[in-house]
């Protein structure tokens, strides 16, 4: 399928080929920091909005959240599948124009039906833009720097995942949710101009083909799955869920505490994400994932914890630097540890995995977590979401012991 600005003007690659801040690059992370902007700006208000228009129950509030997830895994790998059918910049077209309509469609939703359909739909569209993004980066990162080049083009959703609730509570609180869907559509559209203004969409065939794009043009090997990539999957599922509660039911909670305000906890959370995301990733390096992913966890739980009983703002903020330490910490080294586990050849599967895992984790967080707030409260619901921090230490402690165990005869012999 042809696609015209692709054919007809092709990339002019950097003039040096280990030259990771190229054009390219740079607007291809900045177009996926406004994808993932539109998504989180609207995951957390979203909830809110729903309780407060259609009356549903907790479990169905968090269906605004799990079914988006849901849909968004699913596209993931249909979307896989048909980029060896069809030219992927018409996929990704396809995508956003997918994820713009659905967002801007979200105001004029009569039920909570049509709203949760719009959510499918919107999953559609960004699980198509979310595969095709990270692809195109991992065509024109150097080799020899993709293990930079990828964190800094990760650094996009953590940044976008930090600031964008805050804006959606504000923009909510203030002007209502209509300015709101508008704001998501403008954010999603303007990806764009940008990708064609700058002709950043490297060309489907030649330049800097990796293994698994050959393979695609017609070399068929089969890679196996990589099963090292399973734990660090899991754990990530399991951070997610506690994400999954923030997202979904934080504003909930401030109306149940009377606490205004409480989209500050995303304000003060991204301070300690910026912080501590390059120590972390020194400390990854130089002493392994246990040294990162232990403490992370247990600050983790301590925030979870403090929420609960949160009914000022000095307690909020406390909460919210240390979910932020936590958060920059886990995020960074669980897919670090996925893509060092991995093949050159399997970085895109690892990528893929590590989304859909965190995906499949707030898609389950929404759930199981709004069926105990039914039942409880959100302060309690926040104290059951404490302890998946505690089921994620002691899968990642198992592991370390057998580990050790395998090591022993090994290291004797």
């Amino acid at each position: 399928m042809p696609v015209q600005p692709e054919s007809s003007q092709p990339l002019k690659l950097a003039p040096s080929a280990q030259n990771l801040w190229t054009t390219s690059f740079i607007v291809l992370t900045v177009s996926y920091f406004l994808l993932f902007l539109c998504l989180q700006m609207l995951l957390s208000p979203l909830p809110t909005y729903a309780k407060e228009r259609f009356h549903p129950g907790d479990f169905t509030v968090s269906l605004t959240t799990s079914v988006f997830a849901l849909s968004a895994i699913a596209s993931r790998f249909l979307t896989a599948a048909l980029m060896r059918r069809v030219h992927r910049t018409a996929l990704l077209f396809c995508g956003l124009a997918i994820a713009a309509a659905a967002t801007a469609a979200y105001a004029i939703a009569g039920s909570i039906e049509a709203l949760l359909a719009m959510r499918v739909l919107f999953g559609l569209g960004f699980g198509m833009t979310s595969t095709i993004m990270p692809t195109l980066v991992s065509q024109i990162i150097p080799s020899s720097r993709l293990g930079e080049g990828i964190g800094y083009f990760g650094l996009s959703t953590s940044l976008a995942m930090s600031f964008g609730p805050m804006i959606g509570l504000s923009v909510l609180s203030e002007y209502g949710f209509g300015p709101l869907s508008t704001l998501g559509t403008v954010s999603i559209v303007l990806i764009v101009p940008l990708l064609l203004g700058f002709r950043s969409i490297p060309p489907q065939t030649g330049g800097q083909a990796r293994p698994a794009a050959q393979a695609s043009a017609g070399t068929k090997r089969k890679t196996p799955f990589n099963v090292k990539l399973l734990l660090p999957a899991l754990l990530n599922a399991l951070f997610s869920v506690t994400y999954g509660g923030l997202l979904s039911f934080l504003a909930l909670y401030g109306k149940e505490v009377h606490l205004e305000h409480i989209g500050l906890f995303f304000l003060f959370n991204v301070i300690t994400v910026l912080i501590i995301r390059p120590i972390s990733g020194r400390l990854f390096d130089s002493k392994g994932h246990s040294a990162v992913l232990i403490p992370a966890a247990l600050i983790i739980f301590a925030s979870l914890t403090l929420l609960s009983f949160t009914t000022s703002l000095p307690l909020l903020i406390a909460s919210a630097l240390l979910y932020g330490l936590g958060f920059g910490a886990i995020q960074p080294t669980l897919q670090a540890w996925m893509l060092r586990d991995s093949a050159p050849e399997q970085h895109a599967t690892a990528n893929s995995l590590y989304y859909n895992a965190l995906d499949f984790g707030v898609a389950i967080g929404a759930m199981v977590l709004g069926l105990v707030a039914s039942g409880t409260s959100y302060a309690m619901m926040y104290r059951y979401s404490a302890l998946f921090m505690v089921l994620f230490l002691i899968v990642y402690v198992i592991f370390q012991l057998v580990s050790v165990k395998k090591n022993k005869p090994a290291t004797a012999s």
